[in-house]
């Protein structure tokens, strides 16, 4: 063969790689040109489904501990001596330190790795879970409770963030954020039922013990079955930026658990409100300055993402309440057992897990994220409406049930598709922060719904029996009060989902395809 032949054959292998990319001529000899070899980075993980196993225990230890101590709170408290005022801080300690440090989480998950990361929060979870279990008093496992939350900011980002990079073909993708959003949507429910199970049947220290094992056999798998690239070198935590925001956030938590016992008007609750709001604007400020910022503003000023986070905030805020409100209803006014009210919560468990891991994954290439999302707020706000008309005398099936169906078909729909638009498109330098933001969105949606949602039912229950305590018939019962409180405080929830199905609707739309982890950022379709 001529020189010139070999040249010719040469430019012709150089021009173009799989995909189309364009390449530059190569200068190296032209008899030893040839096409180039796919990355191994971005070539399919072979264990990438076993990867998908330990990362779903890992998010389901983390969820399931959001919930799984409530029904086990009234037997912790007469076994460590808790005072009525204390107890809250059995859940507030986790919900503070989780959300508060969520940001922080995400950023070290970018700069030491996220597999180091992921595994140094399970060890340092099943630890703090041991220790809990084991309290000889409150003190002791306020503190646990705490060590809990802090492992799972840790934990919680890299375990979303190593998803995204693991799953890169798009069905790959849908199907794996749809086991994902199962276990986040569902896992709180799921959590009721273990903690009331657990606490029934053998100690409310199981309900933290219970955490051990999970771990456990994450902890055995991830060496095995995730894979990273590592952190990145010459990264530096941005300081001031971790003080304000966790600062802002923990000031704001904390001011909205003291709402209700203290009341709104409360000096101290307002003046924690306020310096929440002043740290978290401060931390914004900051951003847009520092060389390496905790949080790029960029991530949450694209349009799609900003929009998923709205809706994963407004749809955690109406649905939180749900648990705490139907605990009560099911066991003070109906008179269930700890194990039946657990029991009582498996449809809104399925509802969801079919919904996330099936139906959604399946409608999500043909319709797109924005109608997955606003339908399924419109259903849970349905399902809100249905609760909303309980009565002393309702029964189960015919009146709790098919309100469940709905939340949980409508959450599942919602929760698959904001999880896989949410982390789209972001530099792979920055899946952890982006990770974390959402995963702070449904903390502090979760904290805001909780402490907003009970303090208008307490009220509105308040004012009822107040109202009717001249009644010749012998005016309103607890109960009757206690349901008319939880019926004003559904209907709320029912036009917060609906404001999520608007905001998804309106800021939701759909991308280039674009693989996950990319230092590109996706781009809208048509631009």
């Amino acid at each position: 063969m001529s020189k010139t032949s070999k040249l010719s054959r040469t430019s012709k292998l150089s021009k173009t790689r799989p995909g189309g990319e364009s390449l530059p001529p190569t200068s190296s000899t032209p008899s030893t040109a040839t096409t180039p070899a796919p990355d191994p980075a971005s070539a399919p993980d072979p264990k990438r489904w076993w990867a998908l196993a330990v990362i779903a225990l890992a998010q389901l230890m983390v969820i399931l501990d959001g919930t799984i101590v409530n029904i086990a709170l009234p037997s912790a408290q007469d076994a460590l001596g808790m005072s009525d005022a204390g107890r809250q801080w059995v859940i507030t300690s986790y919900t503070l330190a989780f959300g508060g440090l969520l940001l922080l989480g995400g950023r070290i998950a970018d700069i030491v790795g996220r597999k180091r990361t992921f595994v140094i929060g399970l060890a340092g979870f099943a630890a703090a879970s041991a220790l809990g279990g084991a309290a000889t008093g409150p003190g002791m496992l306020f503190a646990a409770r705490a060590l809990q939350g802090a492992f799972a900011a840790v934990l919680a980002p890299s375990a979303l963030s190593l998803l995204t990079t693991t799953f890169t073909e798009p069905k790959e993708r849908a199907r794996a954020f749809g086991v994902y959003g199962a276990l986040a949507g569902g896992g709180s429910a799921v959590g009721l039922i273990v903690g009331g199970l657990l606490t029934e049947y053998l100690n409310w220290r199981w309900s933290l013990y219970v955490n051990v094992p999970i771990a456990l056999a994450a902890l055995l798998g991830a060496p095995a079955f995730l894979r990273d690239r590592s952190g990145r070198r010459g990264g530096h935590l941005d300081v001031p930026g971790a003080l304000l925001a966790c600062g802002g956030l923990v000031a704001l938590v904390y001011g909205l658990s003291e709402a209700e016992p203290r009341g709104w008007t409360s000096p101290s609750v307002l003046t924690l409100l306020v310096t929440g709001g002043l740290l978290l604007a401060a931390f914004v400020w900051w951003q847009s300055r520092a060389a390496n910022p905790m949080l790029p503003l960029h991530i949450v000023k694209d349009r799609v993402r900003a929009g998923s986070l709205a809706t994963m905030a407004l749809a955690t805020i109406g649905m939180f309440g749900v648990f705490l409100f139907l605990t009560y209803y099911l066991q003070v006014v109906l008179g269930y057992p700890p194990v039946r009210t657990g029991l009582a919560f498996v449809p809104i468990s399925a509802g969801i897990a079919v919904a996330a891991a099936q139906i959604a994954p399946r409608l999500l290439p043909r319709t797109g994220p924005r109608i997955l999302m606003s339908s399924g707020m419109v259903l849970a706000a349905a399902g809100m409406v249905l609760l909303s008309r309980l009565t002393v005398q309702a029964s189960y099936v015919p009146h709790v049930l098919p309100a469940l169906l709905l939340l949980g078909l409508g959450m599942g729909l919602t929760f698959m598709p904001v999880y896989a638009t949410a982390t789209a498109g972001v530099p792979a330098q920055d899946t952890g922060v982006a990770s974390a933001a959402l995963n702070t969105v449904q903390q502090m949606g979760a904290s805001l719904g909780t402490v907003l949602l009970n303090t208008i039912a307490t009220g509105a229950t308040s004012r009822y029996i107040h109202s009717h305590a001249d009644d010749p018939a012998g005016g309103a019962s607890l109960d009757e009060g206690m349901v008319h409180g939880f019926s004003v405080a559904y209907w709320c929830s029912a036009g917060v989902l609906l404001l999520a199905a608007v905001v998804a609707a309106v800021t939701v739309r759909p991308r280039t395809p674009q693989p996950a982890g990319s230092d590109a950022p996706a781009r809208r379709a048509g631009t």
